[in-house]
């Protein structure tokens, strides 16, 4: 495994594969890897043909408005990178903060547009702006085939399949079911934070989602459905952001169930956000 860490070295080994026509795959990521994060990474090297396959770790400050949050973001560098070479990548790109931000406190910027103004956007103000900003650099300095997102960030998803159309980056963008733990929680980095209280109680997020999608297939009424549920995890000592249906394409409201849609939800269980979602259809 090349492990790069600055923009030459990173042009070099591009450079060695110059004349190649084997592909490339690329998973962003934050560093603090887990099954979810591996699980990208086999969906790449299961394409055919094989790609090359490009792991990038960079904890993105643009994507954070709280510097707390962004302080104790888990850094596990050493770990990643043994993650990394078990599972057979091909390269890890590991930038300094200063060759993705050189300007740090200007510069140009992506504006997502109104995907972003909804859900994290509203409770993450200049989240998305960041992460697309980031996302485009990456997509233009490693030039991949293909780029790997989870469905577990949904908006991020659909905002970077939404950015490749409109500015026409040559990448394919692939979706990767949520990966999860046995009882249901959605693995994420940040489950780390969660007590042993805390993580018990966690899977019934996944639960009311489960629940839920299955009222609303029957013919309740959505509103009433996504009401219970609200209480039902407030009465369980969350206070939940949003629990909404929404339509598949662009995240807007659904009032009422018809077509392909998503269950979107987002509480707080102690000190950790928790967000997960559910796609359904008739």
């Amino acid at each position: 495994m090349r492990q790069i860490t600055d923009l030459s070295q990173l042009a070099q080994w591009q450079a060695e594969f110059a004349c190649s026509t084997q592909p490339l795959a690329f998973v962003p990521t934050m560093g603090n890897l887990h099954a979810g994060h591996l699980a990208l990474l086999a969906e790449a090297q299961a394409l055919n043909p094989r790609p090359r396959t490009l792991v990038s770790i960079f904890v993105n400050p643009l994507q954070f408005n709280d510097a707390a949050d962004l302080a104790r973001y888990p850094r596990t560098l050493d770990d990643d990178l043994a993650q990394l070479r078990h599972a057979g990548t091909d390269a890890v790109f590991v930038p300094p903060v200063d060759a993705l931000l050189p300007a740090r406190d200007g510069g140009v910027r992506i504006d997502p547009g109104a995907l972003a103004q909804g859900w994290e956007g509203a409770a993450r103000a200049g989240h998305f702006t960041g992460m697309a900003t980031i996302v485009a650099k990456l997509f233009h300095l490693i030039r991949p085939q293909f780029a790997l997102f989870g469905e577990k960030d949904i908006q991020q998803l659909i905002i970077v399949q939404s950015m490749v159309r409109d500015l026409n980056f040559p990448v394919n963008i692939l979706a990767v079911p949520t990966q999860r733990a046995p009882d249901g929680l959605a693995l994420s980095s940040r489950n780390r934070f969660l007590s042993d209280t805390e993580r018990a109680l966690a899977p019934q997020i996944y639960a009311q989602l489960t629940a839920s999608a299955e009222a609303i297939i029957r013919g309740e009424a959505a509103d009433l459905v996504l009401q219970r549920a609200r209480a039902q995890l407030t009465s369980a000592g969350f206070i939940v952001d949003y629990f909404a249906l929404c339509d598949a394409a662009q995240l807007q409201p659904m009032p009422h169930f018809s077509g392909d849609a998503i269950l979107l939800v987002a509480a707080q269980l102690g000190a950790v956000r928790l967000i997960d979602n559910l796609r359904i259809s008739p």
